[in-house]
Protein backbone atom coordinates (compact mmCIF):
# COMPACT_ATOMS: atom_id res chain seq x y z
CA UNK A 1 0.00 0.00 0.00
CA UNK A 2 1.46 3.61 -1.11
CA UNK A 3 2.38 6.26 1.40
CA UNK A 4 -0.45 8.25 -0.47
CA UNK A 5 -3.48 5.67 -0.03
CA UNK A 6 -2.65 5.36 3.81
CA UNK A 7 -2.44 9.11 4.32
CA UNK A 8 -6.05 9.48 2.60
CA UNK A 9 -7.12 6.46 4.49
CA UNK A 10 -5.78 8.08 8.08
CA UNK A 11 -8.24 11.32 6.83
CA UNK A 12 -11.09 9.48 6.03
CA UNK A 13 -10.62 7.24 9.90
CA UNK A 14 -10.21 10.86 11.24
CA UNK A 15 -13.62 12.53 9.84
CA UNK A 16 -15.59 9.60 10.71
CA UNK A 17 -14.22 10.00 14.27
CA UNK A 18 -14.84 13.20 14.94
CA UNK A 19 -18.40 13.12 13.08
CA UNK A 20 -19.11 10.51 15.71
CA UNK A 21 -18.00 12.21 18.51
CA UNK A 22 -19.68 15.22 17.66
CA UNK A 23 -22.85 13.18 17.46
CA UNK A 24 -23.06 11.93 20.76
CA UNK A 25 -21.65 15.22 22.11
CA UNK A 26 -24.74 17.06 20.55
CA UNK A 27 -27.38 14.17 21.46
CA UNK A 28 -30.29 13.13 19.40
CA UNK A 29 -31.75 16.00 17.23
CA UNK A 30 -34.67 16.98 18.39
CA UNK A 31 -37.37 16.77 16.24
CA UNK A 32 -39.55 20.04 15.58
CA UNK A 33 -43.33 20.69 16.25
CA UNK A 34 -45.07 20.55 13.47
CA UNK A 35 -45.94 23.65 11.49
CA UNK A 36 -49.21 24.87 10.37
CA UNK A 37 -49.50 22.82 7.08
CA UNK A 38 -47.63 19.54 7.87
CA UNK A 39 -49.64 18.02 10.51
CA UNK A 40 -53.08 16.25 10.44
CA UNK A 41 -55.71 17.79 11.55
CA UNK A 42 -59.11 17.61 13.46
CA UNK A 43 -62.52 18.03 10.82
CA UNK A 44 -65.39 19.22 12.07
CA UNK A 45 -68.75 21.21 11.42
CA UNK A 46 -68.39 24.67 12.08
CA UNK A 47 -70.09 25.81 15.83
CA UNK A 48 -69.87 27.33 18.59
CA UNK A 49 -69.50 24.81 21.33
CA UNK A 50 -67.12 23.33 23.37
CA UNK A 51 -63.81 21.14 23.01
CA UNK A 52 -64.55 19.57 26.27
CA UNK A 53 -62.03 17.57 27.12
CA UNK A 54 -58.88 15.59 25.91
CA UNK A 55 -57.29 12.34 27.65
CA UNK A 56 -54.49 10.24 26.55
CA UNK A 57 -54.89 6.24 26.95
CA UNK A 58 -52.23 3.73 27.82
CA UNK A 59 -50.70 3.41 24.22
CA UNK A 60 -50.53 7.05 23.39
CA UNK A 61 -53.84 7.69 21.57
CA UNK A 62 -55.33 11.20 22.61
CA UNK A 63 -59.10 11.27 22.88
CA UNK A 64 -60.95 14.58 21.98
CA UNK A 65 -64.62 15.45 23.25
CA UNK A 66 -66.65 18.03 21.90
CA UNK A 67 -69.79 19.10 22.38
CA UNK A 68 -71.32 19.24 18.93
CA UNK A 69 -69.02 16.87 16.91
CA UNK A 70 -68.59 14.14 18.93
CA UNK A 71 -65.70 12.07 19.78
CA UNK A 72 -62.37 12.08 18.10
CA UNK A 73 -58.94 9.83 18.29
CA UNK A 74 -56.04 11.07 17.30
CA UNK A 75 -52.80 8.24 17.37
CA UNK A 76 -50.18 10.80 16.12
CA UNK A 77 -50.79 10.34 12.41
CA UNK A 78 -54.74 11.21 11.71
CA UNK A 79 -57.66 12.07 13.37
CA UNK A 80 -60.91 9.53 13.50
CA UNK A 81 -63.93 10.53 14.76
CA UNK A 82 -67.17 8.70 16.18
CA UNK A 83 -70.75 9.94 16.97
CA UNK A 84 -74.23 8.77 17.22
CA UNK A 85 -73.84 7.37 13.73
CA UNK A 86 -70.82 4.89 15.54
CA UNK A 87 -73.46 4.20 18.17
CA UNK A 88 -72.06 7.11 20.56
CA UNK A 89 -75.18 7.99 22.93
CA UNK A 90 -74.99 11.73 22.10
CA UNK A 91 -72.40 13.94 19.87
CA UNK A 92 -72.38 16.76 22.73
CA UNK A 93 -69.16 14.91 25.23
CA UNK A 94 -68.63 16.64 27.89
CA UNK A 95 -65.90 14.30 29.66
CA UNK A 96 -63.75 10.85 29.36
CA UNK A 97 -62.48 8.56 31.40
CA UNK A 98 -59.84 5.34 30.68
CA UNK A 99 -60.42 2.77 33.18
CA UNK A 100 -57.73 0.61 34.50
CA UNK A 101 -58.77 -2.23 32.18
CA UNK A 102 -58.52 0.53 29.11
CA UNK A 103 -61.65 1.48 28.41
CA UNK A 104 -62.75 4.53 27.57
CA UNK A 105 -65.87 5.98 29.17
CA UNK A 106 -67.90 8.77 27.81
CA UNK A 107 -69.61 11.41 29.19
CA UNK A 108 -72.25 12.75 27.33
CA UNK A 109 -75.30 15.21 27.60
CA UNK A 110 -77.60 12.09 27.05
CA UNK A 111 -75.70 9.78 29.36
CA UNK A 112 -73.33 7.18 29.27
CA UNK A 113 -71.43 5.43 26.97
CA UNK A 114 -68.46 2.78 27.56
CA UNK A 115 -65.69 1.81 24.33
CA UNK A 116 -64.06 -1.22 24.32
CA UNK A 117 -61.86 -0.78 21.54
CA UNK A 118 -64.51 -2.33 18.84
CA UNK A 119 -67.86 -0.92 19.68
CA UNK A 120 -70.21 1.44 22.05
CA UNK A 121 -72.09 0.70 24.40
CA UNK A 122 -74.20 2.88 25.73
CA UNK A 123 -75.21 2.21 29.53
CA UNK A 124 -78.48 3.70 31.39
CA UNK A 125 -78.00 4.79 35.29
CA UNK A 126 -80.64 3.20 37.36
CA UNK A 127 -82.32 6.49 39.14
CA UNK A 128 -83.53 5.75 42.98
CA UNK A 129 -87.51 6.00 43.09
CA UNK A 130 -87.80 8.75 45.52
CA UNK A 131 -86.00 11.13 43.46
CA UNK A 132 -87.44 14.69 42.76
CA UNK A 133 -88.31 14.63 39.33
CA UNK A 134 -86.24 16.70 37.00
CA UNK A 135 -88.82 20.01 36.35
CA UNK A 136 -85.92 22.09 33.86
CA UNK A 137 -87.29 21.72 30.61
CA UNK A 138 -84.25 22.39 28.79
CA UNK A 139 -82.46 19.85 30.10
CA UNK A 140 -84.39 16.50 30.10
CA UNK A 141 -81.53 14.23 29.77
CA UNK A 142 -79.19 12.44 32.00
CA UNK A 143 -76.01 14.62 31.28
CA UNK A 144 -72.64 13.53 32.71
CA UNK A 145 -70.68 16.09 33.74
CA UNK A 146 -67.94 14.76 35.45
CA UNK A 147 -65.99 10.65 36.32
CA UNK A 148 -63.33 8.94 38.44
CA UNK A 149 -62.04 5.62 39.23
CA UNK A 150 -60.44 5.81 42.60
CA UNK A 151 -57.42 4.09 44.39
CA UNK A 152 -59.48 1.07 44.49
CA UNK A 153 -61.05 0.91 41.58
CA UNK A 154 -64.65 2.26 42.29
CA UNK A 155 -66.26 4.68 39.70
CA UNK A 156 -67.71 7.85 40.14
CA UNK A 157 -69.91 9.53 37.99
CA UNK A 158 -71.53 13.30 38.19
CA UNK A 159 -74.73 13.53 36.91
CA UNK A 160 -77.55 16.09 35.85
CA UNK A 161 -79.51 13.06 38.39
CA UNK A 162 -76.71 13.34 40.82
CA UNK A 163 -73.73 11.42 41.93
CA UNK A 164 -73.52 7.60 41.39
CA UNK A 165 -70.74 5.11 42.26
CA UNK A 166 -70.14 1.46 40.40
CA UNK A 167 -68.23 -1.22 41.45
CA UNK A 168 -68.70 -3.16 38.05
CA UNK A 169 -71.93 -4.48 38.60
CA UNK A 170 -74.24 -2.11 40.29
CA UNK A 171 -74.82 1.40 40.25
CA UNK A 172 -75.29 3.27 44.46
CA UNK A 173 -76.24 6.54 44.73
CA UNK A 174 -74.34 8.70 46.70
CA UNK A 175 -76.30 11.30 48.54
CA UNK A 176 -74.20 14.79 49.02
CA UNK A 177 -76.27 17.45 50.62
CA UNK A 178 -80.08 17.42 50.74
CA UNK A 179 -79.94 21.93 51.94
CA UNK A 180 -77.65 22.11 48.58
CA UNK A 181 -79.15 24.22 45.03
CA UNK A 182 -78.80 21.98 42.24
CA UNK A 183 -77.15 23.72 39.32
CA UNK A 184 -79.48 22.76 36.48
CA UNK A 185 -82.24 20.26 38.60
CA UNK A 186 -83.04 19.57 42.21
CA UNK A 187 -80.94 16.55 41.89
CA UNK A 188 -77.23 18.05 40.27
CA UNK A 189 -75.84 19.24 43.70
CA UNK A 190 -71.99 19.16 42.38
CA UNK A 191 -70.42 19.24 38.76
CA UNK A 192 -66.85 18.20 39.49
CA UNK A 193 -64.99 15.22 41.29
CA UNK A 194 -60.98 14.80 42.37
CA UNK A 195 -59.45 12.18 44.57
CA UNK A 196 -56.42 13.19 46.55
CA UNK A 197 -53.25 11.22 47.15
CA UNK A 198 -54.64 10.25 50.99
CA UNK A 199 -58.06 8.90 49.07
CA UNK A 200 -60.55 11.93 50.22
CA UNK A 201 -62.82 12.24 47.40
CA UNK A 202 -63.33 16.29 46.59
CA UNK A 203 -66.83 17.46 44.74
CA UNK A 204 -68.05 20.93 44.02
CA UNK A 205 -70.26 22.70 41.96
CA UNK A 206 -71.62 26.13 40.59
CA UNK A 207 -74.53 26.60 42.71
CA UNK A 208 -72.86 25.21 46.42
CA UNK A 209 -71.56 26.82 49.26
CA UNK A 210 -68.01 25.89 49.53
CA UNK A 211 -66.84 22.86 48.51
CA UNK A 212 -67.35 18.86 49.82
CA UNK A 213 -64.96 16.63 51.09
CA UNK A 214 -65.54 12.68 51.61
CA UNK A 215 -63.01 10.94 53.56
CA UNK A 216 -64.98 7.31 53.24
CA UNK A 217 -67.09 7.91 55.56
CA UNK A 218 -69.23 11.28 56.02
CA UNK A 219 -68.95 13.96 53.99
CA UNK A 220 -67.73 17.82 54.66
CA UNK A 221 -68.42 20.96 53.68
CA UNK A 222 -65.73 23.57 53.43
CA UNK A 223 -66.29 27.09 52.57
CA UNK A 224 -62.96 29.72 51.56
CA UNK A 225 -63.33 33.31 51.48
CA UNK A 226 -64.99 34.38 48.44
CA UNK A 227 -64.00 35.48 45.62
CA UNK A 228 -65.04 38.19 43.21
CA UNK A 229 -65.78 37.99 39.18
CA UNK A 230 -65.16 41.12 37.12
CA UNK A 231 -67.93 43.36 36.30
CA UNK A 232 -69.73 46.54 36.36
CA UNK A 233 -71.48 44.71 39.52
CA UNK A 234 -68.65 42.17 40.70
CA UNK A 235 -70.62 39.00 41.61
CA UNK A 236 -69.39 36.74 45.34
CA UNK A 237 -68.11 33.38 44.10
CA UNK A 238 -66.95 30.94 47.50
CA UNK A 239 -67.86 27.56 45.30
CA UNK A 240 -65.22 25.69 43.87
CA UNK A 241 -64.12 23.24 40.85
CA UNK A 242 -61.65 20.59 42.48
CA UNK A 243 -58.97 20.45 40.48
CA UNK A 244 -55.59 18.81 41.39
CA UNK A 245 -53.37 17.95 44.11
CA UNK A 246 -49.14 19.50 43.29
CA UNK A 247 -46.15 18.41 44.26
CA UNK A 248 -46.29 20.42 47.95
CA UNK A 249 -49.58 18.58 48.66
CA UNK A 250 -51.80 21.74 48.64
CA UNK A 251 -55.86 20.97 46.66
CA UNK A 252 -56.57 23.72 43.97
CA UNK A 253 -60.00 24.25 43.30
CA UNK A 254 -60.88 27.07 40.57
CA UNK A 255 -64.67 29.07 39.91
CA UNK A 256 -65.88 31.90 38.01
CA UNK A 257 -63.84 34.74 40.74
CA UNK A 258 -60.15 32.89 40.27
CA UNK A 259 -58.88 29.92 42.12
CA UNK A 260 -57.62 28.44 45.70
CA UNK A 261 -55.09 26.71 47.48
CA UNK A 262 -55.94 24.43 50.04
CA UNK A 263 -53.05 23.14 52.36
CA UNK A 264 -55.71 20.90 54.71
CA UNK A 265 -56.08 24.21 57.24
CA UNK A 266 -56.47 27.36 55.14
CA UNK A 267 -57.85 28.61 51.34
CA UNK A 268 -55.78 30.70 49.62
CA UNK A 269 -57.16 32.55 47.16
CA UNK A 270 -55.07 33.59 43.94
CA UNK A 271 -57.38 36.22 41.54
CA UNK A 272 -56.74 39.69 39.21
CA UNK A 273 -54.46 41.37 41.58
CA UNK A 274 -52.00 38.17 41.68
CA UNK A 275 -52.18 37.87 37.80
CA UNK A 276 -54.75 35.29 37.37
CA UNK A 277 -57.85 35.95 35.37
CA UNK A 278 -61.74 35.68 35.90
CA UNK A 279 -63.48 32.48 35.05
CA UNK A 280 -60.74 29.97 35.83
CA UNK A 281 -61.91 26.37 34.05
CA UNK A 282 -58.92 24.45 34.53
CA UNK A 283 -55.97 23.93 36.55
CA UNK A 284 -53.48 20.76 35.83
CA UNK A 285 -49.31 20.42 37.00
CA UNK A 286 -46.72 19.28 34.69
CA UNK A 287 -44.00 16.95 34.91
CA UNK A 288 -41.83 19.84 36.31
CA UNK A 289 -44.35 20.84 38.86
CA UNK A 290 -45.32 24.02 37.20
CA UNK A 291 -49.01 24.77 37.24
CA UNK A 292 -51.39 25.75 33.71
CA UNK A 293 -54.36 27.55 33.96
CA UNK A 294 -57.01 27.77 31.73
CA UNK A 295 -59.38 30.53 31.49
CA UNK A 296 -61.74 33.08 29.30
CA UNK A 297 -58.66 34.70 28.01
CA UNK A 298 -55.96 31.70 27.59
CA UNK A 299 -53.44 30.18 29.09
CA UNK A 300 -51.37 30.88 31.94
CA UNK A 301 -47.90 29.32 33.62
CA UNK A 302 -47.53 29.60 37.18
CA UNK A 303 -44.12 28.49 38.86
CA UNK A 304 -45.11 29.28 42.04
CA UNK A 305 -43.90 33.10 42.02
CA UNK A 306 -45.23 34.46 39.17
CA UNK A 307 -48.02 34.08 36.22
CA UNK A 308 -47.34 34.24 32.25
CA UNK A 309 -50.07 34.55 30.18
CA UNK A 310 -50.10 32.91 26.95
CA UNK A 311 -53.00 33.42 23.88
CA UNK A 312 -50.87 33.93 20.90
CA UNK A 313 -52.16 31.91 17.86
CA UNK A 314 -55.45 31.10 19.98
CA UNK A 315 -58.77 31.72 17.72
CA UNK A 316 -60.82 32.03 20.47
CA UNK A 317 -58.89 32.41 24.26
CA UNK A 318 -61.20 30.57 26.18
CA UNK A 319 -60.12 27.59 27.35
CA UNK A 320 -62.20 24.73 28.62
CA UNK A 321 -59.30 22.07 28.99
CA UNK A 322 -55.79 21.25 29.12
CA UNK A 323 -53.93 18.10 29.00
CA UNK A 324 -49.60 17.27 28.97
CA UNK A 325 -49.14 14.09 27.10
CA UNK A 326 -46.29 11.53 27.55
CA UNK A 327 -44.22 13.66 25.71
CA UNK A 328 -44.42 16.64 27.65
CA UNK A 329 -46.62 18.55 25.21
CA UNK A 330 -49.18 20.89 25.97
CA UNK A 331 -52.60 20.56 24.57
CA UNK A 332 -55.79 23.02 25.29
CA UNK A 333 -59.57 23.07 23.63
CA UNK A 334 -60.98 25.89 23.61
CA UNK A 335 -64.68 27.40 23.04
CA UNK A 336 -65.34 27.14 19.05
CA UNK A 337 -64.51 23.51 19.39
CA UNK A 338 -60.23 24.25 18.82
CA UNK A 339 -57.31 21.82 19.33
CA UNK A 340 -54.10 23.61 19.74
CA UNK A 341 -50.70 22.19 20.63
CA UNK A 342 -48.61 24.90 22.47
CA UNK A 343 -45.19 24.83 21.50
CA UNK A 344 -43.74 27.39 24.46
CA UNK A 345 -44.42 30.44 23.21
CA UNK A 346 -47.51 30.12 20.33
CA UNK A 347 -50.50 27.94 19.85
CA UNK A 348 -50.63 25.72 16.98
CA UNK A 349 -53.92 25.29 15.27
CA UNK A 350 -55.08 21.16 14.93
CA UNK A 351 -58.55 22.15 14.26
CA UNK A 352 -60.01 22.66 10.36
CA UNK A 353 -63.68 23.24 9.63
CA UNK A 354 -65.53 21.71 6.93
CA UNK A 355 -66.18 23.88 3.91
Amino acid sequence: MTKKIKIVQILILTFLTLTVWGTSCNGPVKKDLPNEKEHPKLIKQAGNGNLSCIIQDKVGNLWVGTSDNGLYQYDGKSFKQFGVKDGLSSNDVYCLLEDTAGKIWIGTKAGLSLYDGKTFTNIQIPLPKNLPPNKNPQYQNHWVYSMLQDRKGKLWFVTIDGVFTYDGKSFTFFRIDEAANGFLTDNDKVERIFEDKEGNIWLGGRTNEGVYRYDGKTVTNLQPIDLFQNGPTPKAHNWGWPQLQDKNGNIWFSNWGGAYRYDGNTFTGFTTKDGLPREVTRIIEDKKGNLWFGAADGLRLYDDKTFTHFKDGLINPWIWTILEDKNGNIWVGTRGEGLYLFDGKTFINYTENKQ
